[in-house]
Order: structure tokens, then C-alpha cells, then sequence
């Protein structure tokens, strides 16, 4: 249901539409996908800890935001975003919210995370603490710091381990103090799809980001090649999603995830094509919405078994 945007007076962005914005939405199904997968596996081996669910999901989501904001916040002082970029307005270089307020906004989105490791922590031992503690060192060294690896072409190894390995794996010790195999297995098809977001943002980006000398995957390949492995990403999850079932772990309904294809086929025609802001836009947008619906139905299918 949509219905009138709320703007101020002078028809520019409410405080709130800026802030959501900031939080870049289109991006967040990465936090909780995973974190559906990882508990899913878990439940098929006994009984949940839903505080337990919830305070991983929420956890995800806050180091999510935090990661945008300090990205916003890193790539405005550093040149990176500018007005010839197709990409949606970034709310410090767009001059929508001072980089002081956009810092502590980073600083809070952090600090909510780590509220939430603090439970989890408790019942799942110190291992939690270093879990956090990296994602987060990792999410404000993406484009904060003296080097940041999102500069040098290593933004989508650490999506891939950090919104795959890290939280499907993490969120499955957490309900039972424990790893299996299949949680490794599992998060791989989860990582390449949250990996296959950065690289259409990236695709977006590679002209402005190249002139801003800033190093990404896509700037290192080049549109050709970069696209090659969007669809390479995308396609490549499908094998490794039912692994599990083809290694005897789970049966067959692993394999709903292929109803997922025709958005598949779509999106890689849809990047292989497009040059323009708006189509990669919308095309970043369906990615995730792609990685959302594709982590459902596995979930779905580990539930079924």
C-alpha cells in the first residue's frame, strides 16, 4: 500500500525519509536472510531459543545500518559520492544531515548491535564476542580507516564472509553451542547472493567510483567481466543450495529454491543490459529482494525435512 510521501515545507525529504535513506532498506534483507537460514538448520536439530533468533536478527540489522552509515559517512569525506553519481542521494555528501550526526548515528547502530550480543554472549559463550566484535571492526574498516579494503576491490569477499559464512554459521552456534557442516554449506549460497548486491551497486558506480580512484571489483575488472560474475554469483547459488540434500543430509524440498530462476534470469539480463541509474537501481533492489525470497523458501525446505 503506498500513499503520499511526507516531505518538509519546502518539499525536500522529511527527517524521517532522510534517515531511512541513510539506512540504504534495499540492503537489508543481506542482514536477515542469513540469520533465517542459520536458525531454520538449527531447529531441524531440536527445539529454539527464540530471544535467542531475535537477538541475532536485530544484532544483524543494526551492524547492517551501522556498516551503511559509516560507509555514507567515510565515502562523503573521501570524494567518493559526488552529484555526477546514479546511485540514490547519500544523505553527507547530499548535505541532507551533518557528518557529525551521520557519525553518531553509526556510533548508535553499533552500540544497539552490541546490546544485542550481549544476551547472546550469555548464553552462548565468548566465542559471540569475537563474532561481533569483527563484524563490526570489519563494517567501519569497509571505507573508514587508513586503508579501507571496500577501496582496494575486497568489499564483496567481505560481504560474502561476513553476510554469509559469519551469519548463517553464527546464527546457528547460537542456538546450539555447536557447528555442522551443512552450516557451512548452507551459507554459501547465501553469501554469493548478498555479494551479487554489492557488485550491481558497484556495476552502478564504476565510472564515478573509478574518476574517485576508488579501487572496487568492478573498477579492477571492468563492466564486462564484473557482470560476468553477477551472473556467475547468482547462478552458482542454486548448485550449492541443495548440496545437502545431493551429500544424503536433507531431502528433496531444498529444491524450491529454484522457483526463485525466472527473477534470476531477469536480473543478469537486466545488469548485462543496463548502464542507467534508475534500471540498476531498481535491478540492486530486486537483488535483494531475490536473496529475501531465495533464503525463504531454503528455509522452507530445511523446515519441510
Amino acid at each position: 500500500m503506498t500513499g503520499p510521501t511526507k516531505t518538509s515545507p519546502a518539499g525536500s525529504p522529511s527527517g524521517l525519509q532522510i534517515w531511512l535513506m541513510a539506512a540504504r532498506p534495499r540492503t537489508l534483507p543481506a542482514a536477515v536472510a542469513p540469520v533465517l537460514v542459520g536458525t531454520a538448520l538449527a531447529w531441524t536439530v531440536g527445539p529454539l531459543n527464540w530471544f535467542a533468533f531475535v537477538a541475532a536478527a536485530l544484532g544483524a540489522l543494526f551492524i547492517q545500518v551501522g556498516t551503511n552509515l559509516s560507509n555514507d559517512y567515510s565515502d562523503a569525506r573521501r570524494g567518493a559520492d559526488t552529484e555526477e553519481r546514479l546511485g540514490p542521494v547519500r544523505v553527507t555528501a547530499g548535505g541532507l544531515v551533518p557528518p557529525q550526526q551521520v557519525l553518531v548515528a553509526t556510533y548508535a547502530s553499533f552500540g544497539a548491535a552490541v546490546l544485542c550480543g550481549v544476551y547472546l554472549i550469555i548464553i552462548a559463550g565468548p566465542v559471540l564476542l569475537l563474532i561481533g566484535a569483527a563484524s563490526i571492526l570489519a563494517g567501519v574498516l569497509y571505507t573508514g580507516g587508513p586503508r579501507p579494503y571496500g577501496y582496494e576491490g575486497f568489499g564483496e569477499l567481505f560481504v560474502f564472509t561476513f553476510f554469509g559464512i559469519v551469519a548463517v554459521t553464527g546464527s546457528y552456534f547460537v542456538q546450539r553451542q555447536a557447528l555442522e557442516w551443512e552450516a557451512f554449506v548452507l551459507a554459501i549460497p547465501v553469501g554469493l547472493l548478498a555479494s551479487a548486491i554489492l557488485v550491481v551497486n558497484n556495476v552502478r558506480d564504476l565510472d564515478t567510483d573509478r574518476r574517485a580512484n576508488k579501487k572496487t571489483l568492478a573498477v579492477r575488472l571492468g563492466r564486462s567481466r564484473t557482470r560476468g560474475l553477477f551472473a556467475a554469483m547468482l547462478l552458482l547459488a542454486y548448485p550449492t543450495a541443495v548440496l545437502p540434500w545431493l551429500l544424503g543430509s536433507f531431502n528433496a524440498w531444498l529444491v524450491l529454491v529454484v522457483l526463485t530462476l525466472p527473477l534470476t534470469w531477469r536480473l543478469i539480463r537486466t545488469v548485462a543490459n543496463s548502464t542507467d541509474g534508475p534500471t540498476l537501481n531498481a535491478a540492486l533492489a530486486k537483488t535483494g529482494v531475490l536473496e529475501l525470497l531465495f533464503c525463504l523458501l531454503l528455509t522452507v525446505g530445511l523446515l519441510l525435512n
